[in-house]
């Protein structure tokens, strides 16, 4: 195992990250269907709902809890909440501020002693993210734009990100070869950064643009910083196929991260269609013994399935060494 994976191991079993915090801050009230800064706006409106969401998640079991920068971006937030590069800047640091006090106190008032401290994962979502027009689970944007202008946009989020101290960077519901070989050349730049690398898929072999999740597993492979690769935001059934169709070329210093949606349908329009909910917790199980080391849930998981997917794997944990 690379040095980089060791640094975030669980002796026990996998690492459980949370869930979808846009889908929390839903939970209470919150509007965000709509919204092109989606859940990153809250970073601004009312900062005080995403600590409370980030620590029901804590509560739930969560080992990981990821900021609420999938959406956000310096331009996007020039663009939306009319403020300056420097304050953009400093309001994307917030998220992992945010994250960082949320965790301090958790540890203070909840955390047993001697286990590790909760992680936090500085999320970084895909240039079609910031399109607003459900593009991420497409990639179509990336055709035609160069590795070097990807680079370019993705590099003031990452910035901030490692300046603001995340454990690790989350890049996430990438659906493009094109744009995760643009994420991990940037990653070079941060030497000190870790990451993982999630993609979107649209079936069990294919990432979104349609390229074969072997090929993506294959670029991760080749990253000296990343500590998993896998996928998120698809449907519960399509991760144990994928994980099968690339077991033979992930590389031995890699582990998998898997985070999928409750599988109900999204609609760019209308948001969720509530029919077709699959439980992630009975399905969990079966990806740790595929090898899967970091496990969790996306869009309409919350805290409650977080807390099952938790009691799931505990009952079913034994020591490995595949743990990142």
């Amino acid at each position: 195992m690379s040095s980089a994976a060791c640094n975030y191991k669980k002796d026990d079993g996998p690492l459980i990250l949370d869930g979808g915090l846009a889908t929390e801050l839903e939970e209470q009230g919150i509007k965000l269907q709509g919204d092109p800064l989606w859940s990153a706006r809250v970073l601004h409106t009312n900062p005080q709902a995403i600590r409370d969401a980030h620590y029901r998640f804590l509560l739930s079991g969560a080992d990981v809890i990821t900021t609420a920068t999938y959406q956000a971006s310096i331009e996007g937030f020039i663009n939306h909440l009319d403020m300056t590069s420097e304050l953009a800047s400093e309001l994307l640091m917030s998220g992992v501020h945010l994250a960082k006090e949320t965790v301090k106190r958790f540890v203070s008032d909840e955390h047993p002693i001697g286990q590790k401290d909760p992680v936090v994962a500085g999320s970084v979502g895909p240039y079609g993210a910031f399109l607003h027009n459900g593009s991420e689970y497409t990639g179509a944007y990336a055709e035609q734009m160069s590795v070097e202008e990807l680079k370019a946009w993705h590099r003031p989020q990452i910035s901030c990100l490692a300046a603001a101290g995340a454990d690790l960077i989350a890049f996430e519901t990438i659906p493009s070869i094109k744009e995760a070989e643009a994420l991990l050349e940037l990653l070079r730049e941060f030497p000190n950064s870790k990451a993982w690398l999630s993609f979107s898929c649209k079936d069990v072999k294919c990432i979104s643009d349609g390229s074969p999740f072997t090929e993506a597993v294959q670029l991760a492979n080749r990253s000296k910083q990343l500590v998993a690769v896998g996928v998120n935001c698809c449907a519960p059934a399509l991760v144990k196929p994928l994980l099968d169709s690339a077991k033979l070329v992930l590389s031995p210093d890699l582990r998998w991260v898997v985070y999928p949606n409750s599988g109900e349908g999204w609609d760019v329009s209308t948001g969720w269609q509530t029919s077709g909910k699959t439980s992630i917790a009975g399905l969990s199980v079966e990806w740790m013994k595929q090898g899967a080391a970091m496990i969790g849930g996306c869009c309409r998981i919350g805290p409650a399935h977080i807390a099952e997917l938790q009691q799931q794997l505990q009952g079913s944990r034994t020591p490995q060494a595949s743990a990142v």
